[in-house]
């Protein structure tokens, strides 16, 4: 079975250049691909929620950088809990919610599961004040993790995005 790997990692910016204290609005967007997006399907959540194993949580890390400089570390979490479901709408007894962004979503389709649990569309919001005056070269380090359950083992898995350049004017 392949691994798991980052797919598609883009930042893109708003603007081309920032003034002091001006906000700059940036756009991460990337995929959890591989072996872990193969095995999230409804036959292993069913048997996973048989052996007790009703959660899953995946830990992002992005480090925004400009060289070695770290601006802004950014850490949030995807769960999905798995539950008994009597909705009408889906044929299955076991079934997914995935809390993104702190908000719970209830897919219809195990493809739109994947989606909502491993899709990243993160906006990142930065002052012109984080960065030094200049040309700037700035891109995102990224960590996904998730612990061990019946369908997969303890991962890390690493990638990096695009650069994006950016210059700080100073008037």
């Amino acid at each position: 079975m392949a691994d798991s790997f980052i797919a598609g990692a883009l930042l893109a910016k708003s603007q081309g250049s920032v003034k002091f204290g001006q906000p700059l609005t940036l756009s991460l967007s990337f995929k959890v691909d591989g072996a872990m997006r193969q095995v999230f399907s409804q036959k292993n959540w069913e048997r996973a929620y048989n052996k007790h194993d009703n959660g899953f949580r995946m830990t992002i890390e992005v480090d925004l950088k400009s060289g070695s400089k770290t601006l802004m570390p950014i850490k949030f979490v995807r769960r999905a809990a798995l539950f008994w479901t009597r909705n009408p709408r889906i044929s299955y007894r076991i079934w997914v919610s995935i809390v993104k962004d702190d908000a719970p979503f209830y897919p219809l389709t195990e493809e739109e599961a994947k989606s909502l649990m491993f899709d990243v569309n993160k906006v990142i919001e930065l002052s012109g004040s984080d960065l030094d005056s200049g040309t700037q070269k700035l891109y995102a380090d990224i960590r996904v993790s998730w612990g061990k359950h019946d369908y997969t083992e303890p991962t890390e898995i690493k990638g990096r995005s695009n650069e994006v350049e950016l210059m700080r004017v100073t008037a």
